[in-house]
């Protein structure tokens, strides 16, 4: 967890549940006894918390607390995805942008983490960025010599983003440097992602880029999802954080020649 524990009795409703989210993902499964003390909130306000979650998909009752579901909170709403790993999210974003050139053409895929390495793009130009996440344009918009490029599509609430076949059209229509992708699910040898619509325009982003970049914290690492996105040794380049654990590195390390290590200061690691 990256708050300090008196930190989390300060949190806003839906900050702590932002958190307790990480914990259950990080844990396995918690109590509403844990969650009351943890948080320095009442039962009663630990089990509206858990009805929150378990309305969002993200975990599920079972007797005596909850449990997280399988990638739960990796394709959940824009609104957890946004609150969650979020010091792991910056670490790996800022060792991404180190791949990034002026001049590159730079397509940013919708999810929580591009948008992170959109804000570590701002000092990059000139630069062409190309995304179908409406919330990367309102980062880079408005910057000299970055040209934004829109993806259209069929509009995802949930994801905030534009889907489907318009945008697997747009896509093929352009080519991008390098690519940066985020999925919900990773093992050492695949990644994953529980949605169709999300994995094809993942494809086609890879198929329209010449290099094409994983951004994954660590706690994606060690699961699985419904759809297989592609093989890790389809993407040229791995960015993980150092909270990976260290058997997961080394097997990484040995399969993959283009990984990277972002580090994390070690008060902010939550593995």
């Amino acid at each position: 967890m990256t708050q300090h524990p008196q930190a989390l009795r300060r949190l806003s409703p839906a900050d702590r549940q932002s958190e307790l989210a990480d914990l259950v993902m990080r844990e396995g499964s918690v109590s509403p006894q844990q969650i009351s003390e943890i948080f320095g909130v009442s039962l009663m306000t630990a089990h509206r918390d858990i009805d929150q979650l378990v309305k969002a998909g993200i975990v599920q009752k079972y007797y005596g607390g909850v449990t997280a579901l399988p990638s739960a909170v990796f394709d959940s709403s824009i609104h957890f995805r946004s609150r969650s790993a979020r010091a792991e999210k910056s670490a790996i974003a800022r060792t991404a942008a180190s791949l990034v050139e002026p001049g590159m053409v730079v397509l940013l895929e919708d999810s929580t983490t591009t948008l992170a390495l959109a804000h570590e793009l701002v000092d990059i130009a000139p630069l062409t960025v190309i995304t179908n996440f409406p919330e990367i344009v309102e980062v880079l918009k408005g910057r000299d010599e970055v040209r934004l490029i829109m993806l259209g599509g069929v509009y995802s609430a949930g994801h905030d983003a534009y889907l489907g076949l318009p945008c697997i059209d747009a896509v093929a229509r352009v080519r991008a440097d390098i690519h940066f992708s985020s999925t919900s699910a990773m093992s050492t040898t695949q990644a994953f992602h529980s949605e169709q619509d999300v994995v094809l325009v993942k494809r086609a982003m890879m198929s329209a880029s010449d290099r094409s970049v994983l951004l994954m914290d660590h706690h994606k690492i060690g699961r699985t999802a419904l759809h297989s996105v592609a093989p890790l040794s389809d993407f040229t380049d791995l960015v993980v954080d150092d909270g990976t654990d260290a058997d997961t590195l080394s097997t990484l390390t040995a399969r993959h020649p283009g990984l990277h290590v972002a580090e994390l200061a070690p008060e902010v690691v939550t593995g």
